[in-house]
């Protein structure tokens, strides 16, 4: 609990269901934190109290700072873009808190996330929340069924509006504080600056290139930088044109016209599946053309088209979504190893961005991803 209105209302509901509920509140950052600091957890326990729960605090500072904002900071420092909110959902609030909640004997952790569960045949299946514009299954794609086995979201089946009226109709004790896609942890507008305050080797100063290889101009470190980035480059070319390319072994940023940072294809590491395996084409995006499948048989058939020589699986017909706020494009998802895929777009999409997540739905269905390289 933060205090904040979703995981206030996700607490009211399993009150008010006949639930015994616990609030338990994570102190992971310094003050001014949107959701984890000593702030929040003040706010949290206001609710708690009109609730007429219990209420505890643990401290997960410094898992906070080991599977979160370290691997941030390594992760700019390399060129790449990070996500940190899938891992705090992967180690700290599906990971540390599921462990506390254990220890207290409760069967389940709730939380105010937006994203819906299924059970069936024994397999728990992520969907994508009924509120499209707070669908936070993206953000989720990495947590196992031994996690979600014990995991539930009150408001998968809610939009924000429905919520902010029940909260309001029930006069609980939340401050707003507003929406924010902000990091918790990071004030907005100065990560470079916190990635220098942590990292300080990375303010190195490099070149700035066209696509042809012509010099622009200087840079200050490639942590300043994020592939498809326009505005804050340094230089001024007379066209629009954007990062396509951070090398951190040369320290080099190139820029390029748009269509020169589109990608049909990028290669996707430490692939993580919800259902333990690599998904067939048993499942698939309806709508993607049969042309994607090397055999050219249609994708779109149950069970796999006959003659297919790969056996249903190898290559599969989804909805990818490269990042968080891309709605998702089609695509088929070839298996490299069991930690590897590639992901072949069926139409060019804008800066595929190496560090972020590349995550895999079969419609509404979250099937897992994996970190694009």
């Amino acid at each position: 609990m933060s205090g904040g209105t979703d995981s206030s209302v996700a607490a009211a509901l399993l009150v008010e269901q006949g639930w015994e509920v616990i609030g338990l509140t994570a102190h992971m950052w310094k003050e001014g934190s949107r959701c984890c600091s000593l702030e929040d957890v003040t706010r949290a326990q206001k609710v708690c109290a009109e609730l007429g729960i219990r209420h505890y605090v643990v401290n997960a500072q410094d898992r906070f700072e080991q599977y979160v904002v370290s691997p941030f900071v390594d992760e700019y420092a390399a060129g790449r873009t990070p996500s940190p909110c899938i891992y705090c959902n992967q180690f700290i609030k599906f990971g540390f808190l599921l462990d506390r909640a254990a220890q207290l004997d409760c069967q389940i952790l709730a939380t105010g996330h937006y994203a819906q569960l299924e059970e069936r045949d024994g397999q728990f299946h992520l969907l994508r929340a009924i509120d499209p514009k707070k669908d936070q299954s993206y953000f989720l794609h990495r947590l196992s069924q031994k996690q979600l086995a014990h995991i539930a979201f009150p408001l998968g089946g809610w939009t924000k509006p429905e919520v902010k009226k029940w909260s309001d109709d029930h006069n609980l004790p939340i401050i707003p504080r507003g929406e924010s896609q902000d990091l918790c942890f990071v004030e907005a507008g100065k990560y470079a600056e916190f990635v220098e305050g942590r990292a300080p080797d990375v303010k190195k100063p490099g070149k700035v290139l066209d696509d042809e290889g012509n010099e622009l101009g200087d840079h200050e470190g490639i942590h300043r930088f994020t592939v498809g980035q326009r505005g804050g480059t340094g230089v001024a070319t007379g066209e629009r044109v954007y990062v396509s390319n951070i090398d951190a072994d040369t320290n080099i940023i190139t820029l390029s016209p748009r269509e020169k940072v589109m990608q049909s294809e990028c290669i996707v590491t430490d692939a993580h599946w919800i259902s333990g395996s690599f998904p067939d084409c048993r499942t698939g995006f309806s709508g993607t053309p049969a042309s994607l499948c090397p055999e050219g048989k249609s994708l779109l058939k149950s069970p796999p088209a006959e003659g297919c020589r790969n056996g249903g699986v190898g290559y599969s017909a989804f909805t990818v979504q490269p990042r968080y706020g891309h709605s998702g494009a089609p695509a088929a998802i070839e298996k490299i190893s069991d930690t590897e895929f590639r992901v072949r777009f069926d139409q060019p999409q804008f800066a595929l961005t190496p560090g972020q997540a590349a995550v895999v739905f079969s419609d509404t269905e979250c099937l897992g991803g994996g970190w694009i390289r």
